[in-house]
């Protein structure tokens, strides 16, 4: 990962114009290509980013980020004070909590609990980004993405696109729809998923555990 810490400014052109005017921010290059601009503030979220597959063409002062959608991303740098590069090694992923683990095996052996005809394909399935806790597909032979949650928040709804974006790179699979599975989702994360075209599912881990899954509620 190489992380840079400059004065600089970003143009973003594509679906889009935007913005961002002088100012110090740190400039994070990881490992699979991904380039992401933070601020000194807003929690996780970048100001901007291009996620991987892209290219980044390094002029010194100015870096060019493009991807195979013709999406562009211009970092002016005006004054760098730091730039170094870690080798953080293999990362061995998230590891869920016991509740939320158990919760996805007890989705993963009854598929069917979250929508009638939906078959398991794989859990945990990986992608370059991480692995997504179910693949399945309905009734209709549609592939599905399903992201599991103890708490449904607007986060794992971001996760959760992100992940199909990465499917969607792989023309085997067709189209892809996501579900967002927690025991309780949050309103914002609700109107969120929606807006993404995603369902969104609530569940009662207890009921689970006792395998009646007629009592999940489909928002």
């Amino acid at each position: 990962m190489r992380l840079v810490v400059a004065r600089c400014t970003v143009d973003y052109r594509g679906r889009l114009n935007a913005h961002l005017p002088e100012a110090v921010r740190l400039i994070m290059v990881k490992a699979d290509g991904c380039v992401a601009i933070h601020a000194d503030g807003g929690a996780y979220k970048p100001l901007n980013w291009m996620n991987a597959p892209n290219k980044l063409v390094d002029n010194g002062d100015q870096w060019v980020v493009t991807n195979p959608k013709g999406e562009e991303l211009t970092i002016n740098l005006i004054e760098v004070f730091s730039d170094g590069g870690y080798d953080l090694g293999d990362d061995p992923g998230l590891q869920k909590d016991g509740v939320e683990a158990h919760l996805q095996e007890l989705l993963a052996a009854s598929p069917h609990a979250i929508e009638e005809g939906l078959t398991l394909v794989r859990r945990e399935y990986q992608t370059a980004i991480g692995p997504i806790d179910l693949v399945c597909r309905d009734a209709t032979g549609q592939v599905v993405a399903i992201e599991v949650k103890r708490r449904g928040e607007i986060d794992g709804v971001e996760q959760l696109a992100r992940y199909i974006e990465r499917l969607h790179l792989d023309s085997s699979l067709g189209s892809v729809r996501g579900m967002f599975v927690a025991q309780i989702v949050k309103p914002q994360a609700r109107v969120l998923a929606e807006a993404r075209g995603f369902s969104v599912v609530e569940v009662d881990y207890d009921e689970l555990r006792g395998m009646r899954p007629d009592d999940l509620r489909l928002f």
